[in-house]
């Protein structure tokens, strides 16, 4: 028998003794979601009537800054993109996962998205209401890392409202 096998053993069992005992698991990376909606106010009241319907190939901008705050790190991300609205009226914007951010814990992430009108698709509903909305309502879960951040709705209206639809005022 070799001297360098026991040795070998000795070391090999050392080193398998200082590794930890749990290994922590793998963290998913962050994956963060902004959305909203576009409308049609009939009523020209910015609220959501019986008269009202969301507006499909409305045109918004949106414009994100998140910002990482983590004792290790101090990272920013900004961007400003176009999104058409789809059928149901609804933008959304997927960002790719961001490594490193783990958006759902508590102050992890410092964010601000603004979305603006942009173009109405209808030619009867074309008057902007509400151009621009910063308020939004964040929903988080920590298990699988996932942010939707879900801005308040935006509008246009026509530029005659119909008393006989809406009652006058």
């Amino acid at each position: 028998m070799s001297l360098n096998a026991p040795i070998f053993f000795i070391v090999s069992l050392l080193f398998i003794h200082s590794l930890p005992s749990q290994v922590e698991p793998a963290k998913p990376n962050a994956h963060i979601t902004v959305m909203g909606m576009v409308y049609c106010d009939i009523c020209s009241n910015n609220t959501f009537s019986r008269h009202s319907y969301f507006l499909p190939g409305a045109e918004v901008k949106i414009d994100c800054k998140f910002e990482a705050v983590s004792p290790k790190t101090t990272e920013q991300i900004s961007f400003s993109v176009k999104r058409t609205t789809n059928r149901y009226g609804v933008y959304k914007l997927e960002i790719p996962t961001v490594d490193g951010i783990e958006c759902a814990r508590e102050s992890a992430i410092v964010s601000s998205c603004e979305a603006s009108l942009m173009w109405s698709s209808s030619s009867s509903c074309n008057v902007p209401g509400y151009r621009t909305t910063t308020d939004q309502i964040a929903i988080k879960s920590k298990q699988a890392n996932l942010c939707i951040y879900s801005l308040n709705a935006l509008n246009y209206r026509p530029s005659k409202r119909d008393i006989g639809l809406c009652g006058g005022r």
